[in-house]
């Protein structure tokens, strides 16, 4: 049950570099999570404001990547932008009600994420598990 749920999502473009969202993956899981009734925040180095020109206020729109994990129950990963390669995992576990990561990209390795202490789903990889 997702109803109430915060979940951020990094990246929102069709792919990086880009403000494209034409076919984002990104999209199709917004629609999904706010049909759900999750509170969907999210953070895009260059396609937010697109993203906005569809979703209006129903999104929550973070400037920075961390800021979009304030309180989430989970983050997903739908674009591999650079940005989000190196991030602090402590940091992240801070900011997160829940240390939960749905990864699409496979950006980080699961035995760095299991010693991060994430629940970790590497799409396509065998979930990790702190």
């Amino acid at each position: 049950d997702l109803h109430g749920k915060t979940i951020a999502i990094w990246g929102l473009a069709f792919k990086p570099r880009t403000d494209d969202i034409r076919e984002a993956p990104a999209l199709t899981l917004i629609d999904g999570l706010l049909a759900d009734g999750a509170l969907v925040q999210v953070h895009d180095p260059e396609a937010s404001t697109n993203v906005e020109a569809i979703y209006g206020e129903r999104l929550r729109y973070a400037r920075q990547p961390l800021e979009a994990l304030e309180g989430a129950d989970a983050l997903a990963i739908c674009t591999e932008w650079s940005d989000f390669r190196n991030p602090d995992f402590s940091e992240m576990k801070k900011r997160m009600a829940c240390p939960v990561i749905f990864d699409g990209r496979n950006l980080y390795e699961t035995s760095t994420m299991r010693d991060e202490g994430f629940l970790y789903h590497s799409i396509g990889r065998v979930p990790v598990q702190p």
